[in-house]
């Protein structure tokens, strides 16, 4: 007899940043339980699912998930009782259907996911299997490339960098586990780095520092000395991947960075973007323009497309739709994969499926607001996503993730390889014998 869904259970918990969001547990007839949280993001984009909050100023000041919460358990609930676990596609094309709305607004984007993954970990332990046995597709399973937000700025450290996050990528190494210590390794590097010259290290939303910086060069410069100061070598051991979060900073038609003093065209950003790929070892960028600067897209995909990675985000927001308008385009070449984005686990994976179609590469992210689920650790996994964004070497809903990694190595031994450089075949680095560290004191401001 197959397993059926026999109860639904939803509650309000804190992220990692002290705001309320969703746990969903969903249990089966066969006593199997999956429990699912959702996280949440700060710097979101405008075409994004919408995240259903309760807006009562009297409660955690407007961003509680009671409204939620009632609606999973009056209208979703009532209509997956009885049903099988098993049928992923179907359960969630039924919660896309009793929604009805182009953006998730009625049952909210956080109450679907919520309940769409729960439902896929409930099947997989009911079939005694890891959940990236039980979602993987039929390739060579590969463990992703983490890229470390280690150092903040934008919406997820005020007053630090224009650029919103700056990642070190250890993919020149032969395994995750050496990629990981690499990583802790160059965070801690950059801390005594900061430090000597004067600046705070305090850390922002996803643990990376967050100090005040008078440029995003500097900030470039700090993290090549770092690299090299943890005894690694830029542009071969380690590269650079940037998020830029251009959205959040677009205004009026022109990409404002006030902490460069720097006022641009689009044609200006992506020059300004290609200089710091000539400047530094830079193997990814994501959002380099507006999530609606499509023109501007395809500029920089000319510019650098062949060079280096350029990755959708607020462009895509894992959405099948605007995946196609880049591919026909011409405006990317990667997907940043964000399962709230979109609202269903079965959305996320068309997303994923799509992108690679195309050829492009994938990238599983968290969210600025975590919690300790390591769902996405297993999706990166499952997926054959060869990059995995959960934040800094720091901070428990960021390493849990990683651990949860490292435990997929452990199990799987010489079954699963690590992706390394295979996620960046175009890169085109300029010199790889170069001394790119070398100092903070004579970096352009301008």
């Amino acid at each position: 007899m197959t397993s059926t869904i026999s109860a639904i259970r939803a509650r309000e918990i804190l992220d990692s940043r002290g705001k309320p969001t969703l746990e969903v547990e969903i249990h089966l007839d066969d006593h199997s339980i999956g429990v699912a949280a959702v996280p949440s993001g700060a710097s979101t984009g405008k075409h994004e699912a919408i995240e259903l909050r309760d807006n009562d100023a009297q409660r955690f000041n407007g961003s509680g998930v009671l409204q939620t919460i009632s609606k999973i358990d009056q209208i979703i609930a009532p209509t997956l009782l009885g049903r099988s676990p098993f049928e992923q596609e179907a359960i969630d094309h039924h919660l896309i259907e009793l929604d009805g709305t182009p953006d998730k607004s009625y049952l909210g984007a956080n109450g679907l996911l919520g309940v769409s993954l729960a439902v896929a970990h409930a099947a997989a332990t009911s079939r005694k299997q890891q959940l990236y046995q039980y979602l993987r597709a039929h390739h060579k399973l590969v463990l992703p490339v983490p890229l470390f937000n280690v150092l903040n700025g934008g919406k997820h450290a005020a007053n630090s960098a224009d650029i919103q996050e700056f990642m070190v990528v250890p993919s020149g190494l032969q395994s995750f586990s050496s990629a990981l210590q690499c990583g802790a390794e160059v965070y801690h590097a950059l801390k005594n780095v900061l430090a000597s010259e004067g600046y705070n290290t305090n850390v922002g939303d996803e643990g990376g520092y967050a100090p005040s910086l008078p440029s995003d060069r500097h900030a470039l410069r700090a993290l090549t000395d770092a690299i090299d100061e943890a005894g690694y070598q830029p542009g071969k051991d380690v590269f650079i991947a940037l998020d830029v979060a251009a959205s959040e900073l677009f205004v009026d038609g022109r990409y404002i960075l006030p902490r460069n003093n720097i006022s641009f065209t689009s044609k200006d950003m992506v020059e300004f973007l290609s200089e710091l790929v000539d400047e530094f070892p830079i193997i990814s960028i994501e959002d380099g323009l507006d999530q609606d600067d499509w023109n501007g897209w395809v500029l920089l995909m000319e510019k650098l497309g062949g060079t280096i990675q350029l990755v959708g985000d607020d462009l895509l927001t894992t959405n099948p739709s605007r995946i196609r308008q880049a591919i026909e385009l011409h405006a990317a070449n990667a997907l940043l994969v964000k399962p709230n984005q979109i609202g269903t686990l079965t959305e996320t994976l068309q997303a994923s499926n799509l992108a690679h179609s195309a050829g492009w590469e994938t990238i599983m992210s968290h969210r600025s607001g975590e919690t300790a689920d390591t769902t996405i650790a297993d999706l990166s996994v499952a997926t054959g996503a060869g990059q995995i964004k959960a934040g800094a070497p720091a901070r428990s809903e960021r390493v849990v993730k990683y651990n949860r990694l490292l435990r997929i190595a452990n199990e799987q031994g010489d079954a699963v390889a690590y992706s390394g450089m295979k996620p960046y075949v175009s890169y085109k680095g300029r010199d790889q014998n170069r001394p790119w560290g070398s100092g903070l004191g004579d970096v352009r401001t301008d």
